[in-house]
């Protein structure tokens, strides 16, 4: 797993997996402590997701809405979105909407 930060949005590349979700979760939790503003994890670039990374991204979800702010995936691609339906975390977490093309 590799993770890039550019200014308030947390770039994911690589599996996202129990080996990977504590690296994850500091490097979220440090940019929500560091940045007044709301926090963008962008997952365009995940390979592989799993359950225990689904769900640090649901706590941390919950952690910026108490602290006033918003945490938004991006570039969900169709396994993370079905993977989000099947936990039932996608009522959870808040994911940025994609327009259509024509």
């Amino acid at each position: 797993m590799e993770i890039t930060t550019d200014g308030p949005t947390l770039l994911l590349s690589g599996a996202f997996d129990v080996r990977s979700t504590w690296e994850v979760r500091n490097a979220i939790y440090d940019l929500l402590e560091g940045h007044d503003q709301d926090v963008v994890v962008d997952l365009t670039d995940v390979t592989a997701i799993d359950m225990t990374a689904l769900k640090v991204l649901a706590v941390a979800t919950r952690i910026a809405s108490r602290g006033g702010h918003h945490l938004t995936l991006r570039g969900c691609g169709p396994a993370v979105r079905r993977m989000l339906h099947l936990s039932h975390l996608i009522r959870v977490v808040e994911v940025e909407r994609v327009a259509a093309s024509a």
